[in-house]
């Protein structure tokens, strides 16, 4: 099968971040983050984010989410999010069963809460039968590719802060809207008012691994506990470690995002070229949605790798990576090229549903 368009996830591990690991694989360190590798990446993120803030490595995305959100919230409090996001659509329940919240998703128009959405919900305060809200949780990138602006984000900071909220931001794609926006990602997190922010690495080249960031120290405390607690604490944190101080090294993480976003374009414009395709949704970092005929569809999933995002419409996702190449995306459109002109030429109805 050829390389597909599935998820960042199915990409390999940059061989920078494969050296870094390499590199701090001799002798012996003391395990679970009192190492020196680690000392140093968390001294990466305080440059990058401020000196008071608290930086905890995680395995993987869903880990980072509890954490985030457990170090937030009590068993009787509420998470507002858009109701295609990731928490609650993609981790099997894992952040309402370990930290006990109840999530409330609301509708989001291309994947993005808005202020307006989320209003409704921010009610019943002291009302001893209704959760507490307070937490509302947005992901950037959205589920759907698409990219917050700094001004969508303040909004919701504002919104919540307001009513005595917090927000929280799934970063599993955070260097692809951080080059989407052209933006440093304090910017657009710690100075837009995110309280704590899951920073992904695993989608962009590293083997594994996330860092959750907590922007108050009231909030740092208890978070220790917790990542031990749910299984997040890894013995040999230097692994992980090294993977993030190669990936702010010579700034890896934007020369990985900036390529899969730029594949990801490049793919959106050829596919838009083909009678009978409709590019769904905007492209805005690296995911590309697309209404397809079905039949067209599960042909070409002979070939190539991804996921049907939404049957009733018909709607396909593509996803670029890091070690995308152009060959990949032209041998992909010339693939779906040679698929729908066949179709035309059999005159079978084309069934595009979009």
């Amino acid at each position: 099968m050829n390389r597909g368009f599935g998820s960042d996830n199915n990409s390999g591990v940059h061989p920078e971040i494969l050296r870094a690991m390499a590199s701090v694989n001799d002798g012996h360190v003391p395990g679970y983050g009192n190492d020196p590798v680690t000392r140093q990446a968390i001294a990466r993120f305080k440059k990058e984010f401020g000196e008071d803030i608290g930086v905890f490595f995680v395995f993987n995305g869903t880990g980072a989410n509890v954490l985030g959100l457990a170090g937030l919230s009590k068993s009787y409090h509420s998470v507002i999010c858009a109701e295609s996001a990731h928490i609650n659509t993609d981790e099997c329940g894992a952040p309402e069963k370990y930290a006990g919240f109840k999530l409330i998703p609301v509708p989001a128009k291309d994947g993005k809460i808005t202020p307006d959405a989320i209003r409704p919900h921010i009610t019943g305060f002291g009302f001893e039968h209704h959760s507490q809200p307070k937490i509302i949780s947005v992901s950037q990138v959205s589920e759907l590719g698409t990219v917050y602006t700094l001004a969508e984000i303040k909004a919701i900071t504002d919104l919540a802060h307001k009513h005595g909220l917090l927000v929280h931001m799934d970063g599993a794609r955070l260097a692809n809207a951080a080059v989407a926006l052209n933006l440093p990602f304090r910017s657009f997190t710690r100075d837009a008012g995110i309280d704590v922010l899951s920073f992904g690495g695993t989608k962009n080249g590293m083997m594994m691994g996330e860092a959750v960031i907590f922007f108050h120290q009231e909030q740092i405390t208890d978070a220790k506990y917790i990542r031990k607690q749910s299984t997040q604490l890894y013995s040999k944190m230097r692994f992980i470690s090294a993977q993030f101080l190669a990936y702010f090294e010579q700034d890896l993480w934007k020369r990985n995002a900036a390529h899969a976003n730029r594949m990801a374009h490049l793919l959106s414009r050829e596919i838009s070229k083909i009678d009978g395709v409709k590019i769904s949704r905007a492209t805005e970092a690296n995911s590309v949605f697309v209404f397809i005929p079905e039949q067209v569809a599960h042909k070409l999933q002979e070939e190539y790798f991804f996921y049907v995002w939404d049957d009733m419409l018909g709607e396909v996702r593509f996803v670029t990576s890091f070690d995308t190449t152009e060959e990949d995306v032209q041998s992909f459109v010339g693939a779906l090229k040679k698929q729908m002109e066949y179709l035309t030429a059999t005159n079978d109805k084309l069934r595009v549903k979009g």
